[in-house]
């Protein structure tokens, strides 16, 4: 699975120590996961490791083996059930002293899963814990739990439910990652053998805002790659759009009507997040800035 990941495509990998491993496995895959990150050519994949939540007997030490390890050959370190500020301060705090320790070249970033009901409601006090913070992402799996959810194996409900039944859970983490200016990722689809549904759901994270979504199976990953990523039309129309207001702005004009339509700063902006998104995918033929 791990020679398989290197090449799957994806942005970003993580070899998990937590969901993955069984609590006998546990200490075991510390090694398999650091001869991974330092034996394979992971390209330009960004190499992350999920390590067991700060309430179990396996973090520190999960930590403490995976960087000193690895060392310059992990990118970033996935921290699950995060509850609160402290918990991002306490990872920070350790991955600071083994970076001087270890004469590291560039600090470790830190992307951590909002899935327990108190990490969602301090989600926006989570987002601003650390500079060393990339992402927040979206757990749906253990939020269910804690919340006491009644949801079938896919985390979709179990009875009737106008509307997306995680809407509001989706959003609080998306208005908490964009106002401490990191990403949104959104939940995993266990159902992987349903590719329609996975599109379904990348579709209704994609609508809000979400930068991504996991996939826990390599078919999904080339549907994220396309939902995600803006469409030539798109493309072609956010350049048409900003030409046209630029040479409007440059009268004096501050809003216009295009295709009977309101045009202002405000599309402008939009124009402008889709652009970024067309070159983080490769997708505008321009480099990013």
């Amino acid at each position: 699975m791990c020679e398989k990941a290197a090449s799957s495509g994806a942005d970003l990998v993580f070899l998990d120590l937590e969901d993955a491993c069984a609590p006998s496995a546990k200490e075991g895959a510390r090694s398999i996961a650091v001869g991974a990150l330092t034996g394979q050519d992971w390209g330009r994949t960004v190499r992350a490791v999920r390590v067991n939540g700060l309430d179990t007997p396996w973090c520190h030490a999960d930590i403490i083996e995976i960087v000193t390890g690895a060392r310059d050959a992990i990118d970033v370190l996935i921290v699950p059930k995060v509850r609160r500020a402290r918990d991002v301060w306490w990872v920070d705090v350790l991955l600071t002293q083994l970076e001087t320790k270890l004469r590291l070249s560039r600090p470790i970033g830190l992307e951590v899963l909002i899935e327990e009901a108190e990490g969602l409601a301090n989600a926006l006090e989570i987002a601003r814990a650390s500079e060393r913070l990339e992402a927040l992402i979206f757990g749906a799996g253990d939020l269910s739990a804690s919340l006491r959810a009644r949801v079938d194996g896919n985390f979709d409900p179990v009875v009737p439910y106008p509307g997306d039944f995680w809407h509001f859970a989706r959003v609080q983490v998306l208005t908490a990652a964009r106002a401490a200016m990191i990403d949104a990722i959104d939940a995993p689809y266990p159902a992987y053998q349903d590719p329609d549904g996975y599109r379904r759901s990348a579709l209704q994270a994609s609508a809000l805002g979400f930068d991504g979504k996991w996939a826990i199976h390599p078919s999904q990953i080339p549907i994220a790659n396309e939902i995600f990523s803006p469409t030539p039309d798109e493309v072609a129309e956010a350049r048409e759009a900003m030409a046209i207001y630029s040479e409007a702005e440059a009268r004096g004009v501050g809003a216009i009507g295009r295709d009977g339509k309101l045009v202002d700063a405000a599309h402008m902006r939009l124009a402008a997040t889709t652009l970024h998104k067309a070159g983080l995918a490769g997708a505008s033929g321009e480099p990013v800035v």
